[in-house]
């Protein structure tokens, strides 16, 4: 089957693509345009036909020439040469997601991780160290926290630095294998220096996981004595990024190399910290570090675009059957490929309104002034942040997949970029956080109201909470009762229009807080049987699960309909209104059997709900290529082919 390299599918009214893809940029265009740009450049395209080495070689050079472009600088602070712009940095790192998917994470390693931990955790005397070398590239960085043992329970990391009073020094060690770093990106090639998470030992006493500068490499590469690193080898994808196991083995580095914003070390080897709790002290450490799960989901959400805009490309030019006698049409006139790809291309907008929310909220807790609000701010932002980056990046998973699928046997081309896309974004459900725990996170700290006695992320730490609470506490803290008794009425009401906004927002808060509330009292109810904390919480994993997706699903409909109602442009907006309907009522269709068994829905008001999300396919339908072209995806990103469709000649 031939697979021909043409122009982008003609939008019929251009100036509206161009008018809806400056409203999706929002307010940082300039950082998007950059990226944009910087991808379009040839030399810049995707390579799938790269061996591992040369790929991951091509990857730092790139890296190395983004930098000196300025788009991987901003985020960092003016004194650095940066620009102090955390949303701007994380809207070019979102945009870079369009390109090859390996160079958006060496980027996010060594300015995200590297850089933000040295930049997050570390004090003056670290930036003035590191940052300038971090920005330039000339000193590749890693982030070397997950360890074979542990992943997800940082608290329980098992590799030590131990303080040495005698030398002034920290002795960082692996004390057995399962302790190795794991999956530690720029380890394996090009890594000379990195954030080593280790519990902290003094005078004999632990004092929990810290962050620690170790060097790792020479400037000619030889690896440091003490130091071993092994190549993890070929992945499933991302093979630009020289991921690699570090072990050390009594490594002795300087007093000063511990990051020590929140927790500092004397030279008789006293250990102090302003915030006293350690649970508290632990968890505003890896507060700051919510840069990562942000920038991920806005990653995953930007690569789905990708693979939407091929799929409507190729729906709009693959032509099979049609009526007797008469040409044959569009794949994309037909109801089952509408209904394959139109509720994705909503909850693709969804998802961005909501990540722009999200970080415009990132942006005003890190690039302000402090105050003490900030605690809670950033609970708050963990809470979305949790949330938004498992369903962004499972979303990434399912769309990738069914617009490949939509694409027949074109989209099993690799010129094509599916594979790519698919292999690359498939690690986004587990880093920065396992999609399942993450989820139980966000759940958790809704059930908790945020709450500051709840140290540990681990199961019997979250149910040993609820075994010591009564339940009018429970209910007082997420203030469950008053939002139930508030929506009853309107969502009961069977005259209630289904395109009205506040009931398709009335029953999706509805369900979230429901959720919310049966959860705790199941909880509760376990401790009252007198089961023990781990057991209360593993019978109701499933149900915690789906309180952090409900919540998601509210949220970004949400922001959504908000983004959408602050649109002036007279033409657009009533498309995108249409576009919020079918997200709301897409994943009200794809729950209507729970909406159902809770009385919410009867059967001939879930027959109305697909009936509207067929309607709504065929409102949409002539807008598919607007809304996709309108994401402003680089020609050069999809591949060598430019796009999967049978050659245009009849």
């Amino acid at each position: 089957m031939a697979v021909t390299s043409q122009p982008a599918v003609p939008v019929a009214d251009p100036e509206g693509r161009i008018a809806l893809q400056r409203w999706l940029d929002g307010p940082h265009v300039e950082a998007r345009d950059l990226v944009r740009d910087w991808l379009s450049d040839p030399d810049h395209a995707p390579r799938p036909d790269l061996e591992m080495a040369e790929h991951r070689e091509l990857v730092l050079a790139w890296t190395k020439d983004l930098a000196a472009s300025g788009g991987t600088s901003m985020g960092f602070p003016l004194k650095y040469g940066g620009a102090g712009d955390t949303a701007g940095f994380v809207s070019a790192f979102e945009t870079l997601a369009m390109g090859d998917l390996s160079l958006l994470v060496k980027v996010g390693v060594q300015f995200g991780l590297w850089g933000g931990a040295v930049l997050q955790l570390g004090t003056e005397r670290h930036h003035e160290a590191y940052l300038r070398d971090t920005m330039s590239v000339a000193l590749p960085g890693c982030f070397a926290m997950t360890e074979t043992g542990h992943g997800s329970n940082v608290q329980q990391l098992e590799t030590t630095a131990v303080y040495d009073e005698a030398t002034d020094e920290w002795v960082v060690t692996t004390p057995h294998e399962a302790a190795r770093k794991e999956w530690i990106g720029n380890a394996a090639c090009h890594g000379r220096i990195a954030a080593v998470f280790a519990q902290l030992s003094t005078k004999g006493e632990e004092h929990g996981v810290h962050a620690f500068v170790v060097p790792l490499r020479d400037e000619q590469g030889e690896t440091l004595p003490g130091i071993r690193i092994e190549d993890l080898g070929a992945k499933l994808g991302l093979d630009g990024v020289d991921n690699g196991l570090i072990w050390f083995d009594e490594v002795r580095i300087p007093r000063e190399n511990l990051l020590d914003r929140y927790a500092q070390v004397d030279r008789t080897g006293t250990y102090s910290s302003e915030i006293e709790n350690p649970n508290k002290r632990f968890f505003t450490m890896l507060g700051t570090l919510i840069q990562g799960r942000v920038s991920v989901c806005g990653a995953a959400i930007n690569a789905t675009k990708v693979a939407q805009v091929i799929a409507v490309r190729h729906a709009e030019t693959r032509h099979q059957f049609g009526p007797p006698g008469e040409p044959e049409v569009a794949i994309m006139d037909y109801r089952t490929h509408q209904r394959r790809l139109l509720p994705d291309i909503a909850k693709t907008y969804a998802l961005h309104a909501a990540q722009e929310t999200m970080v415009a909220e990132l942006d005003a807790i890190f690039s302000g002034p402090a105050s003490d609000e900030d605690v809670e701010r950033r609970r708050k932002l963990e809470t979305v942040a949790a949330g938004m980056k498992a369903i962004g990046t499972e979303h990434a998973t399912n769309t990738i997949q069914e617009c490949r699928e939509a694409c027949g046997g074109a989209g099993y081309l690799r010129a094509n970029r599916f594979a790519a896309l698919k292999a690359d974004t498939d690690v986004f459900t587990t880093f920065e956080g396992d999609n399942t725990v993450l989820l139980q996170q966000a759940a958790k700290n809704l059930l908790t109201n945020y709450a500051s006695e709840v140290g540990d992320l681990d199961p019997v730490g979250l149910a040993s909470f609820f075994v010591g609470q009564a339940w009018e506490t429970i209910t007082e803290k997420t203030a469950i009762r008053e939002a139930l008794s508030r929506l009853a009425d309107s969502v009961r009401d069977e005259e209630a229009d289904l395109l009205d906004r506040d009931t398709q927002l009335d029953l999706l808060c509805w369900r979230a807080d429901h959720l919310l509330e049966t959860a705790a009292k199941r909880l509760k109810g376990g401790a009252d049987e007198g089961l023990n904390a781990f057991d209360v919480l593993n019978r109701c994993q499933d149900h915690v699960v789906e309180v952090g997706r409900a919540f998601v699903d509210h949220l970004a409909l949400k922001a959504f309909s908000e983004r959408v109602a602050g649109c002036e442009d007279e033409h657009l907006r009533p498309i995108l209104e249409k576009l919020v309907d079918m997200y709301a009522l897409s994943v009200i269709e794809a729950e209507r059997g729970w909406f159902q068994e809770h009385g919410r829905l009867s059967s001939t008001r879930s027959k109305a709900v697909t009936k509207a999300v067929n309607q709504l396919c065929d409102e949409l339908r002539e807008h598919a290529a607007l809304l996709t072209e309108a994401y402003g995806v680089p020609e050069t990103a999809f591949g060598d082919a430019h796009r999967v469709s049978q050659p245009a000649d009849r």
